[in-house]
Order: C-alpha cells, then structure tokens, then sequence
C-alpha cells in the first residue's frame, strides 16, 4: 500500500516532484489549495499519512506563513528535500514555437523566466498553479497557448517540452518538509539535522546567550529566523535550524539552552537533505 501525503498545488506541481524525490514514485499525493489545507489533511489519520510542504527558497527566502502553520500543529518533521526548480516551456503534441500566441504559468513562474520570454511576444496569462495551466492547456486541446511548469506535469499531461530550462537563474532550490503526525513519526536513523522553536525574555543579550551556548558546544546553526508574538510587547519567537554529528550532541544543547529559553518545542529530528 503506498503512502498518502497532502501537497499545495496540483499533480503535476513541484511539491509532487519533491514527494516523489523523498518517497518514490508510487507516493499518492493528495493537493490541497493552500498550505494551511496541507497542515489540516497531513494532521488528519483518516485522510493521509503525512504531507510535503515548502518552507523557503533560495531566491524568495522563507515562506513565512508557513513557520507559523507548522508552531501551530502537532506535525513532526522527519526529513527534508532541497529541489532544483527547473522551469520548462511546453506545449501539446503538434504545436510548433511559430504557433504560441500566450504562455500560462503561476506568476512567480513567469517571473523566473522573464528572460527568455521577454523575447517574444506572446501574451502572458497568470494562473494559481504550474501544473494547472499544463492540464487546462492539454484538456481544451489549445494549439496556440504553451505552459511553463515541472517536467513530471509535460509527462502527465502528454505534452512536448519544446524549450526547456527556461528560467533566468539556473541556481534556484526549494526546501521541503517532510511532516508526519507527532504519534506515528519514529526516530530517524542517522539524524543529524534538528529544527526548533523558542522563545527568550526581552532582557538584554537574552538571545546572545544561548546563541553562545549552541557554538559551545560545536552545533552548526543552519538557519535563525525571528518572528514577533502577536499580542505582546516587542516579544519574538525564534525559529532554529541546527546540524549536528550525533544525537548525542544535540540533546546535551537542548539542556543547555532549555533554562535560557522559554516554550521550547522541538519540530523534529532528522537527516540534512541532499540538493537533487
């Protein structure tokens, strides 16, 4: 039986590519419109096993919204998957580059391959997903509109990639999480990658010291993003990723840190993501 995960988007959509990347490609997605659905249906035993969701990318930054989500659920997050954002034109079979009048994408899509398309002049439609425009395109048989999404949406959708690699910056990656419920995540072998949340007082150097406390004892503090408590005084909650060698290692930090920070939780443990 293959396991069931929540993506944003549509199959087709790079969260499907980033599932397939973690879990193989006998993965069942189930797409959600937004990223807060994802959160709700990975939550749920009766409806998935889990979910796949983008935290940040290498151009854009963090995907704020998302930080928040996941403080808020009782999700775990048990891997990680760095993906190349390739970006290909595409078309269904027949269609020649002479006969595009517009092209659909996602606007950030559209964005990314403003180069390339600034040397034509079609006409640019804005949709809400990728792979979505690949479908709409194939199903209504256009023979003037082109798609630009993921690789996997041409194969799913019998369409010809008649100009690939397309976007303006070649070194574009996307982090996922992987998330599984806090009662069904088992301990990962080989972690050696951590992310947290907490909070400090608002006395001064409060946050130094235990970012001191992590360099003592040799973590490599990967990622530190601050976001404020609503509804207090100039209070933040801190975000952390941290890299270690050995569990070991990251457990003897956390009682080191755990009397200079308050509500401190633990998302997950895991194994550092490769870039594929």
């Amino acid at each position: 039986m293959s396991i069931r995960v929540s993506i944003q988007g549509y199959e087709g959509c790079f969260h499907q590519v980033a599932a397939q990347t973690y879990f193989g490609k006998d993965v069942e997605v189930i797409p959600c419109a937004t990223f807060r659905e994802v959160v709700r249906v990975a939550s749920s035993k009766k409806e998935s096993d889990g979910g796949i969701m983008a935290i940040e990318n290498s151009i854009a930054g963090s995907i704020l919204p998302n930080y928040n989500l996941l403080q808020k659920s009782d999700l775990r997050i048990v891997g990680e998957v760095y993906l190349h954002i390739r970006q290909h034109l595409m078309v269904n079979r027949g269609v020649s580059l002479s006969d595009i009048r517009e092209v659909h994408s996602h606007p950030m899509a559209l964005l990314q391959c403003a180069d390339f398309l600034d040397k034509h002049d079609w006409k640019l439609v804005e949709t809400e997903d990728t792979a979505l425009s690949a479908k709409h395109i194939h199903q209504h048989r256009m023979k003037y509109a082109a798609a630009i999404a993921s690789k996997l949406a041409a194969e799913l959708y019998d369409m010809d990639i008649i100009a690939p690699n397309i976007h303006t910056l070649k070194n574009n990656y996307t982090r996922f999480l992987v998330l599984r419920r806090d009662t069904e995540a088992v301990p990962v072998e080989e972690a050696n990658k951590s992310s947290l949340y907490f909070e400090t007082d608002h006395s001064r150097g409060s946050l130094a010291k235990v970012l001191s406390r992590i360099a003592d004892h040799g973590i490599n503090l990967s990622k530190l993003q601050s976001f404020p408590i609503p509804g207090s005084e100039w209070k933040y909650f801190f975000h952390a990723d941290m890299e270690f060698d050995s569990k070991d290692q990251f457990e003897k930090v956390i009682q080191a840190i755990r009397p200079l920070t308050q509500d401190l939780k633990v998302y997950g443990v895991y194994k550092r993501g490769k870039t594929v």
